[in-house]
């Protein structure tokens, strides 16, 4: 059995989740080989961190972040903290030969991300992404139809993240709505997530137009330590500016002919959490939703056309990972369980010593995308996706 060391840094809901995937990626692979053990985590706030360590099962805890790099039985460094951070982290944690693991959007912006890959490339660390939506067995068995040729030649993507986090007008002014810590919003939060399945389903992208908008200029500030991105404040709190957008939308030609489209938005009233996409193809279509993870909706008719219409499959053993978390057809997996999937992912990597997607490039592959996006909301043209990886 490999034992490797982690440590997390930031210990919000993220860095819990990452936590809990971890000691959780034994029970449901008992047969990996691979173990976790929590060694250490960090937070700015002194009492999250010893809770954390409490509640998690982490030898030790801290409030500095280069306690976690520098203790010496720490293989993988976990950041989940605020994007403004993950640079720096990154950057000391690959000096230090760890290997990384980054929550998304990795940089503040598609520019700083690039710099994030580079400086874990030419360390020769290994790292993973946080596209945890890759991970739904479903999403899986999606991926193998359109790679094995069932959909025949793809003609059109659609690709979403509507979230309501951000509808209401008193929920805080949390991190994610600044600029300064956050980066972009809605492009870097949630449209990361759409960039990514679209890469993954869908293959490069050539060439697209965006735009951009902000619904609501100004939130409720909030304390400093306390609460999340989903709390409220009072109507006549004090209020600060929103510097990043609510809402990105994208048309795209794909490289391999292909039309699409993107859309994010976290002020959007109506859909939950509808990370969702339908792919069509010469032969098929697919159709899937995060609200509804262990559907997806399959369109492949057959030749004599009785049974034309699309098909309902629920996730079961027959499906990848599924029957690592539980036997039967129709008994659902969540959110994190696909988090645990992951965890099992990169620490199998790290094990074998050989990069596995999603990493630092697949980060890269987005951030071009993004900076396309960027370009497009200033020209309002259509704009050409280039390479921003750095030699």
């Amino acid at each position: 059995m490999t034992e490797l060391g982690i440590g997390v840094v930031g210990m919000g809901w993220m860095g819990q989740v990452h936590a809990r995937s971890y000691s959780l990626a034994r029970q449901r692979f008992p047969d990996s080989g691979v173990m976790a053990r929590l060694v250490i985590c960090s937070d700015v706030v002194a009492q999250r961190a010893e809770r954390a360590r409490d509640l998690l099962g982490f030898e030790a805890a801290t409030t500095c972040w280069r306690d976690v790099i520098e203790h010496p039985a720490v293989r993988i460094v976990s950041i989940a903290t605020p994007n403004n951070l993950h640079r720096e982290i990154v950057e000391a944690a690959a000096a230090a030969g760890k290997h990384i693991f980054c929550e998304k959007p990795v940089g503040r912006s598609p520019q700083e991300t690039a710099q994030i890959e580079a400086s874990a490339r030419k360390a020769r660390v290994l790292s993973f992404v946080g596209f945890n939506y890759r991970w739904a067995p479903l999403v899986m068995q999606a991926q193998k139809l359109i790679s094995d040729g069932a959909l025949g030649d793809l003609t059109q993507y659609r690709g979403r993240f509507f979230s309501m986090y951000g509808s209401d007008p008193l929920g805080l002014l949390s991190w994610r709505f600044e600029r300064e810590v956050a980066g972009f919003g809605a492009l870097g939060d949630i449209m990361a997530h759409v960039t990514d399945m679209a890469l993954y389903l869908g293959g490069g992208v050539k060439r697209l137009v965006s735009n951009s908008h902000t619904f609501i200029a100004e939130r409720p500030l909030p304390i400093p330590g306390r609460g999340s991105h989903y709390s409220r404040g009072g109507a006549k709190d004090p209020k600060g500016a929103v510097t990043n957008e609510d809402y990105v939308g994208a048309l795209l030609e794909f490289e391999n002919g292909a039309r699409g489209t993107l859309e994010a938005s976290r002020s959007i009233v109506g859909p939950k959490n509808q990370m969702a996409f339908e792919v069509n193809g010469a032969k098929g279509a697919i159709h899937w939703d995060f609200e509804r993870m262990n559907e997806l909706q399959l369109y492949l008719p057959g030749a004599n056309g009785v049974h034309d219409g699309y098909t309902r499959l629920v996730s079961g053993e027959q499906y990848p990972y599924h029957g690592n978390f539980n036997p039967g057809e129709g008994s659902g997996l969540g959110y994190e369980d696909m988090k645990v999937i992951e965890a099992h992912q990169f620490m199998q990597a790290v094990a074998e010593g050989r990069q596995r997607a999603p990493g630092l490039r697949e980060a890269l592959a987005v951030a071009n995308v993004h900076a396309a996006m960027i370009r497009s909301w200033a020209s309002g043209a259509w704009e050409d996706v280039t390479s921003l990886r750095l030699d």
